[in-house]
């Protein structure tokens, strides 16, 4: 009987802890979400997957990046914005399944083949932005690095962003 209280006892405390645990953790996730501001990526199912990676000039400070991940770059390879653009990033995959990170950021996508992945970044920092493939695709998966420049003003921008030359247009060459 008493070994029963001591069993009944210690699987209270053992409940007591995980329910304290579990609110430790939502409590986590709503603070990330509402107090940092970090968002969730999302898989657009009414997009159709694309074959040329481009960039589009919404606006003045607002930017669309159709990023195609292949073996082994990413189309478009190299990206010039203004600081403070507000970017709308899209990402689908040709062949096998890729990732997309830009450091310095939250941006952390996956590029699956036939689907078209999205997410929302704002560039307040001028500099260049590393965007590289973390998700191993292949023999030559290491050099699959782009860069997002963001510059003080958009006349010092070395492209004509409605009119961009990918890596694909030029060889596949590397320009750094």
């Amino acid at each position: 009987m008493e070994n029963e209280k001591i069993i009944q006892q210690q699987e209270k405390k053992a409940l007591f802890i995980s329910i304290l645990l579990m609110a430790v953790f939502i409590s986590m996730i709503v603070y990330g979400i509402k107090g940092v501001g970090v968002d969730l990526p999302t898989c657009i199912s009414n997009v159709q997957p694309y074959e040329t990676g481009k960039v589009v000039q919404v606006s003045d400070k607002e930017y669309e990046i159709y990023y195609v991940a292949r073996m082994w770059f990413f189309d478009p390879q190299n990206v010039e914005i203004p600081v403070g653009s507000k970017v709308r990033i899209y990402l689908t995959s040709l062949d096998v399944t890729h990732g997309l990170h830009i450091w310095g950021t939250n941006v952390n996508l996956m590029a699956i083949p036939n689907a078209v992945n999205y997410y929302e970044v704002k560039f307040n920092k001028e500099g260049e932005y590393i965007v590289s493939c973390h998700e191993y695709c292949g023999i030559a998966h290491q050099n699959m690095i782009g860069k997002i420049i963001v510059k003080s003003s958009i006349e010092n921008l070395g492209q004509n962003i409605n009119n961009i030359q990918t890596a694909a247009q030029v060889g596949g060459e590397k320009t750094w």
